[in-house]
């Protein structure tokens, strides 16, 4: 009888580690999707911005429908830099735009996610009439 309670006990604790493995996973898969969903969130808020500087007469420290210096406005690059940095720098990512990716009418911002051990990254295209964020996976 006494083998038979101790293949139980080691039976138990077998299904119990198996149990707490499987919950930790499941917690990290949880916590990485959600990153990813307040990025994509954030992404739609910076390009609402995006959308309002295009928008906004360059008398009124907009863009004068342009993205770019182009209508005689600061640039989008300009009004990204002067934003709060707790916009450009959230406690999941860092957002970036490059000179290369405005032009007149498009934008294009990329969230690098704070924790390294995610590879992936956010990247928000922002035109006067669409936002559209996507997850770009290496």
């Amino acid at each position: 009888m006494g083998q038979q309670q101790l293949l139980l006990i080691v039976l138990g604790v077998i299904v119990v580690g198996i149990a707490v493995v499987v919950g930790i996973s499941l917690f990290n898969a949880n916590a990485e999707t959600s990153t990813q969903d307040s990025l994509v969130s954030q992404g739609t808020n910076l390009g609402a911005m995006a959308q309002q500087y295009y928008k906004k007469p360059v008398a009124m420290g907009g863009g004068g429908n342009s993205f770019t210096t182009s209508n005689g406005g600061q640039g989008f690059l300009a009004f990204f830099n002067n934003l709060p940095q707790a916009l450009r720098v959230s406690s999941d990512a860092d957002w970036t735009q490059t000179v290369p990716a405005v032009t007149d009418s498009q934008v294009v911002l990329t969230a690098k996610p704070i924790d390294v051990s995610y590879l992936w990254t956010v990247e928000t295209t922002v035109t006067p009439t669409q936002i559209r964020s996507h997850i770009i996976n290496p």
